[in-house]
């Protein structure tokens, strides 16, 4: 079991705390049929089975370079079919909430920010928010506003696989995301510096966490450390303390056996520890 920071605890329960949820998040959910999301590494490669000769795209999966990929990919498959393979992965197959949404969901946190262009997180929310959660995407012009305002927020980086032409998913598209919208990422290094960010689901060589966290650790190497939970054995011990040097960050580990149950009785602790934490702000008004 993960012990939890008091720090992180009492950020989340001021509402000091952005969840940022990565696609390992999403890969626990299943359809009716027992199918889980592919992760970006297997939807390449399912990518590159349609492509012949597909050794260079194959090379660049093995080497991690997976914006490249996806950008030969996409160009040889062509447009429409690649955005077809992205529906019919990510969006046709319907799938269904897990255990840890509703443990994220129960965390209540106002701002969740997340990569991911699935719909199982935003759809499982709003259900049970009765449609209250605002959804925003890097290309909206009002996410200042809705940031500043009171409610609820889901910030999609990556945009959506409702408006898949939108998506940020291949190297020209992050390149082209960061010069035309570079407003919505200027706010994503505010909240880097105001709030807490609590990483799930992702990987240290995610390319928005790597310039987000390095950038701001270099401005301000005093600021206290954001948090990400990885899986123990996901990076060697000597690599995960130069990750934390130069990222900023506390990592957390736990146990992947049995379905990442540990993860997942992990954060429902973690929810009763921020329910009491809330209680005792209640009592004292020292909000």
């Amino acid at each position: 079991m993960i012990t939890w920071d008091s720090d992180l605890v009492s950020d989340i329960a001021r509402r000091r705390c952005v969840l940022f949820l990565g696609a390992g998040v999403s890969r626990s959910s299943v359809n009716a049929q027992g199918k889980s999301p592919k992760t970006w590494e297997a939807f390449l490669n399912d990518c590159a089975n349609g492509i012949h000769p597909n050794a260079h795209i194959l090379k660049l999966i093995r080497r991690g370079d997976f914006l490249t990929a996806c950008e030969v990919a996409k160009m040889q498959l062509g447009r429409d079919r690649f955005t077809q393979k992205l529906k019919d992965e990510f969006l046709t197959p319907q799938y269904r909430h897990a255990a840890i949404h509703e443990h994220i969901f129960k965390i209540d946190s106002r701002i969740v920010a997340t990569p991911n262009f699935d719909k199982i997180y935003e759809s499982y929310a709003n259900h049970l928010a009765h449609a209250s959660i605002v959804v925003k995407h890097h290309y909206d012009p009002d996410v200042a506003d809705a940031i500043r305002d009171d409610g609820h927020i889901i910030l999609k980086i990556h945009g959506s696989i409702d408006s898949p032409n939108r998506m940020i998913f291949t190297r020209s598209e992050y390149a082209k995301a960061r010069n035309e919208h570079r407003q919505f990422y200027h706010l994503l290094d505010a909240l880097a510096l105001t709030h807490t960010f609590m990483f799930l689901g992702c990987g240290v060589n995610d390319p928005d966490i790597k310039l987000l966290l390095e950038d701001a650790f270099f401005r301000h190497p005093t600021s206290r450390r954001h948090v990400m939970v990885l899986p123990k054995k996901e990076i060697h011990p000597e690599v995960l303390k130069v990750v934390e040097n130069t990222m900023n960050l506390k990592i957390l580990e736990y146990s992947p056996t049995n379905n990442h149950k540990d993860l997942t009785d992990s954060l429902s602790t973690l929810v009763t520890q921020v329910e009491n934490r809330r209680d005792d702000l209640r009592k004292s008004g020292n909000w």
